[in-house]
């Protein structure tokens, strides 16, 4: 593990930044990429296993939006309503009520019934299909508040799957121009976590950082050397595995005493905010030993 303290960085001519305030996702996009970045992973990780069984977990993310029914998007009044307090509008109290979030879940558990998976994995699918609907509702609100019970962690990974699924095609269809900071740590779309940032290549943006929201996949600026969690731009430091690339590293707050992991994508133009999140385990193991809390939420990654 080596550490590295911030230092400023100079300037790419022709590239100044003028980065709009979010991206919002392409739903179908952003799944086929994830999972063919995750088969891409797979093929020479120690985690190979567990990343294909994602991969094949992200293609019926992609496979099932063709059969589902649109969801219901808040009213204009509540959209307005949402930006003049600074709140997500796409509120997680909303959300088991959309017949589309129900219709998901179950087509997605249907899917998932045909896809290879290791043996805790398909016990915990068939408990969760035995599950009703009130049971399902109690799931995916444990999900969203991140208090998924312990003992049930491989339970709720395909609810946090659905939700993804929902949360992407809702914030898609959001105007991005209309949506406003709401806190620090805290996705502008739907109020979810971060799972990761990336410092972006695009042209434009070259070299501006962008939290990514865990759940619906929206990305929204956050100016660097700042923690992506409590907002802190003091005591900021920035750590690795020794001998890497730079392209990943876990930025450090002693404010929070917590780390969210930034993806260089101006080194490596592939990575994904949760495939590599994944990939790159071994960077939470080594953390572990230190004094920092894992801060970002991935719901493929739940216990650590």
């Amino acid at each position: 593990m080596s550490r590295q303290e911030p230092r400023p960085e100079p300037t790419i001519i022709g590239e100044l930044a003028d980065p709009p305030f979010v991206r919002l996702p392409d739903p179908l996009r952003l799944f086929v990429d994830r999972a063919l970045r995750l088969r891409a992973l797979a093929a020479g990780s120690e985690l190979g296993p567990y990343l294909r069984f994602v991969a094949d977990l992200a293609e019926l993310q992609y496979r099932i939006q063709d059969e589902l029914p649109e969801p219901a998007l808040p009213d204009a009044a509540t959209l307005a309503l949402a930006r003049a307090h600074a709140m997500p509008p796409l509120a997680a109290a909303i959300l088991p009520a959309d017949p589309a979030l129900a219709a998901t879940l179950a087509c997605l558990l249907d899917a998932a019934a045909d896809i290879p998976q290791p043996a805790l994995a398909a016990a915990a699918l068939a408990k969760v299909r035995g599950t009703d609907a009130d049971r399902r509702a109690a799931m995916l609100h444990a999900v969203l508040a991140r208090a998924v019970p312990a003992d049930a962690l491989a339970e709720h990974v395909y609810l946090a799957a659905a939700l993804q699924v929902q949360l992407a095609r809702l914030a898609a269809r959001l105007d991005a121009k209309a949506l406003v900071p709401v806190g620090d740590g805290i996705c502008p779309a739907c109020g979810g976590p971060p799972v990761s940032s990336l410092v972006v290549g695009w042209r434009g943006a070259h070299g501006v950082r962008f939290c990514a929201c865990a759940l619906c996949g929206t990305l929204w600026h956050h100016v660097r050397i700042k923690c992506a969690l409590c907002g802190s731009t003091k005591g900021i430091g920035y750590q690795e595995i020794a001998g890497g690339d730079g392209a990943i590293k876990a930025e450090t707050c002693d404010g929070c005493h917590s780390y969210v992991k930034v993806l260089y994508q101006t080194r490596r133009a592939d990575l994904d905010p949760v495939a590599d999140d994944i990939a790159s385990l071994g960077l939470d193991l080594l953390m572990r030993q230190g004094d920092y809390q894992r801060g970002g939420f991935n719901p493929f990654l739940l216990g650590y």
